[in-house]
């Protein structure tokens, strides 16, 4: 009896080790690198927030931003070409990532930049909350990889169509985008670190 009972727990518990990993393994893809990107503000705009990447299955990516500190209000947010957040207006993050060297759109356009994500609607208190899925980004140093890079929110709403970044306006807060475990190397201008 003891044999059948300890044979049944042991089971019992390595299927559940099993169904686990699975479950873990389809929330990131079969294992891809999450990320995440701490905004900072740029000059004294107070705004503040995360952005969180998640890979899922079939090569999708989720895209969670929460930021605070904002104008009630829409406000542009995109991917931009260099992790360098240094420059008090953000300029040193360099300008949406486009690899493609394609027009400026929406992120639901059939041509757009990479690095266009659209907008985040600000609450009267000030704070904006995103969630979106994309599916050409990769969550690594590839071409089309968003490590190392950064993301910007903006003053004004992106308008998706006036070139070259939709009169999105200032740039409020910059935060460079880094795998949740191990080293990130920075993309900056020249390749260099």
């Amino acid at each position: 009896m003891f044999n059948r009972r300890h044979l049944f727990t042991s089971v019992s518990l390595s299927l559940a080790a099993t169904l686990v990993v699975a479950c873990q393994q389809d929330e990131q893809g079969g294992g891809g690198r999450p990320a995440l990107a701490d905004f900072q503000p740029l000059g004294n705009s107070g705004v503040d927030g995360t952005v969180e990447f998640t890979p899922l299955q079939g090569g999708r990516i989720r895209i969670h931003a929460e930021v605070t500190g904002l104008e009630p209000g829409s406000h542009g947010i995109h991917i931009h070409e260099f992790g360098d957040c240094s420059d008090p207006e953000g300029l040193s993050a360099g300008d949406h990532f486009n690899p493609e060297g394609v027009a400026h759109g929406g992120p639901n356009s059939p041509v757009r930049h990479l690095g266009d994500l659209g907008n985040i609607t600000a609450d009267a208190g000030g704070r904006g909350v995103m969630t979106i899925e994309v599916t050409d980004l990769t969550l690594d140093n590839g071409p089309r990889g968003i490590l190392g890079r950064s993301v910007v929110v903006h003053a004004d709403p992106d308008d998706y169509k006036t070139q070259p970044a939709g009169m999105s306006g200032a740039r409020l807060a910059c935060a460079v985008i880094r795998a949740q475990e191990g080293d990130t190397d920075l993309v900056l201008p020249g390749g260099g670190e």
